[in-house]
C-alpha cells in the first residue's frame, strides 16, 4: 500500500516500491481492494523481497522506509548506495483476524495512517533540504 501511496500521492515526484523479507509469492486481496481505491494500477502489484533490490541492476535507492512493526526487529539488507532509511511501524494488516469486514477494516485503517504518513513526507521541500534534515524529517513523521 506505501508503494500505490508515494507512486500515486507524488505525483510523479517519486518511483516507490514494495518488499519484504518473506514475500508469500502474492499480493494480499484486501491490499489490492485498498490499492484499487487509490486509482493505482492493481496490474502492476506483485510480491517482492528486498533481495531483489540489493542486486547490481537494481534501481537506485534515495530513501528506504520500513513500514511493518516486526521490520524494525530485523536485520535488513545493506542497500547500495547507502540510501536515507527510515522506519514507520505499523501493524500487520494480514495479521487481522475474523470476518472478510474486519479483515478489510484493518487494512482500511493502516492504510489511512501510511497515507498520513506518506502525505507529511510528500510535503517537504525535498530539493532544498540536506540528507540529515530529511533523515530528521522522516523519523518525526511517525
Amino acid at each position: 500500500m506505501a508503494e500505490a501511496l508515494f507512486n500515486t500521492l507524488g505525483q510523479g515526484r517519486f518511483k516507490a516500491f514494495s518488499a519484504g523479507s518473506n514475500p508469500t509469492g502474492k499480493v494480499n486481496p484486501f491490499a489490492i481492494e485498498q490499492v484499487a481505491d487509490l486509482g493505482y494500477p492493481t496490474e502492476v502489484l506483485r510480491s517482492k523481497s528486498w533481495d531483489e533490490f540489493t542486486q547490481a541492476n537494481a534501481p537506485k535507492m534515495d530513501i528506504v522506509i520500513t513500514v511493518c512493526d516486526n521490520a524494525a526487529g530485523e536485520v535488513c539488507p545493506i542497500w547500495p548506495g547507502s540510501p536515507i532509511s527510515g522506519h514507520w511501524g505499523f501493524e500487520d494488516p494480514a495479521a487481522a483476524e475474523g470476518s472478510n469486514e474486519d479483515k478489510r477494516a484493518a487494512f482500511a485503517q493502516i492504510r489511512s495512517q501510511i497515507q498520513g504518513c506518506v502525505e507529511r513526507f510528500i510535503r517537504l521541500p525535498l530539493e532544498s533540504m540536506d540528507i540529515p534534515s530529511i533523515k530528521r524529517e522522516l523519523d518525526g513523521i511517525k
